[in-house]
């Protein structure tokens, strides 16, 4: 099977977020819209108000990438809320209101790598920051965006921190993935309500990820180290590994367009990652791996700008729509694509 991408829509100024109940949001600063398939058309979500300051700042694109303005991520929560994840702070839209209210400051760190919601509406992140010194490491969980607490505590020098956590309808649990070092790469499962956690893998930089993304027989993912070559692999139902396709460099987005796949990589330069590029993999049967869009890092220096990278949106999506963001990619940075996937 082959997979073709057919272009529908460029919209600039916008940044993909995720999928949720078959709807699209994506960011337009401080101001989340939504994008339904029936339609061509975004229409706002809710704004939330971040100061003069950074209002100011995401005015020019330069400055939004300098401060790592807007908005980062959503997620489902309650019934009918919507989190949101902006610089220092989470934020719900309650049911029946435009407007994001802030309802937890992040303890540490600048903000999480990605949050995960459940069927009932509870929401989750780990603590994403330096944590040189190895202290112990929260997932903070909420049962409607409102009232937060600690669910789940990795204990000090057991990890670095966690890069992300995906929900997996087909299993009904949830993915944890923390790096950086030696035993700190985990690839854990843990039941919805934390009562559970077991370590799948653990050790080696091949265990290091950030991007993973649930199919009913098997979970795929690609690696995130700068010091190896990176893979995409896939984690069958069992517990056996299988590494499918070589990547460009470190992997930190994925997703799924019905059974499609799709793993992007970034531009952080090292000994191994020297490419120069962001690339967008993709399979229509997750056997067989093809780079389907390479956009050029933009020249600006990326420990200040921002890494060159390809963003995909979080959450389930069982429709036929791919989207999208280049940031720090010349031509296309802060801009979504839209594409119809066809599987020939």
């Amino acid at each position: 099977m082959r997979l073709r991408l057919e272009p529908l829509a460029r919209y600039p100024g916008l940044r993909v977020l995720g999928w949720q109940a078959g709807v699209l949001y994506a960011a337009r600063g401080y101001e989340v819209v939504r994008w339904m398939p029936a339609s061509l058309e975004w229409e706002s979500a809710g704004e939330f108000d971040p100061g003069l300051l950074r209002r100011w700042a995401s005015q020019a694109r330069l400055a939004d990438r300098l401060t790592r303005g807007g908005c980062h991520g959503v997620a489902r929560a309650g019934d009918g809320g919507l989190v949101a994840s902006f610089p220092g702070v989470l934020a719900l839209r309650r049911p029946g209101t435009f407007r994001f209210d802030p309802v937890l400051d992040i303890p540490r760190g600048r903000r999480p790598l990605a949050m995960a919601s459940t069927p009932d509406g509870r929401v989750y992140f780990g603590e994403y920051f330096s944590n040189r010194g190895r202290d112990a490491v929260h997932v903070y969980g909420s049962p409607d965006g409102e009232r937060w607490e600690i669910v789940y505590t990795f204990p000090r020098r057991s990890i670095r921190h966690v890069h992300t956590i995906t929900y997996d309808p087909h299993g009904d649990c949830l993915w944890v993935l923390t790096g950086d070092h030696g035993d700190e790469c985990r690839i854990l499962r843990a039941s919805p309500d934390w009562s559970s956690v077991e370590v799948v893998m653990a050790g080696g930089q091949q265990a290091r990820a950030v991007a993973l993304v649930p199919l009913p027989e098997a979970v795929y993912y690609a690696s995130d180290t700068e010091q190896e070559a990176n893979y995409i692999y896939r984690l069958d139902r069992g517990g056996t590994v299988t590494r499918l396709a070589p990547i460009a460099a470190s992997s930190f987005y994925g997703c799924r367009v019905g059974r499609a796949l799709f793993f992007s990589t970034g531009v952080e330069p090292s000994r191994v990652n020297n490419g120069r590029d962001a690339v967008l993999y993709a399979s229509a049967d997750g056997t067989e791996w093809e780079p389907v869009v390479r956009w050029p890092h933009d020249g600006w220096h990326l420990r200040l700008f921002g890494y060159a990278n390809i963003l995909l949106p979080s959450g389930d999506n069982d429709g036929e729509i791919l989207a999208a963001t280049g940031t720090a990619v010349r031509r296309e940075d802060a801009v979504t694509h839209l594409w119809r996937v066809h599987v020939e």
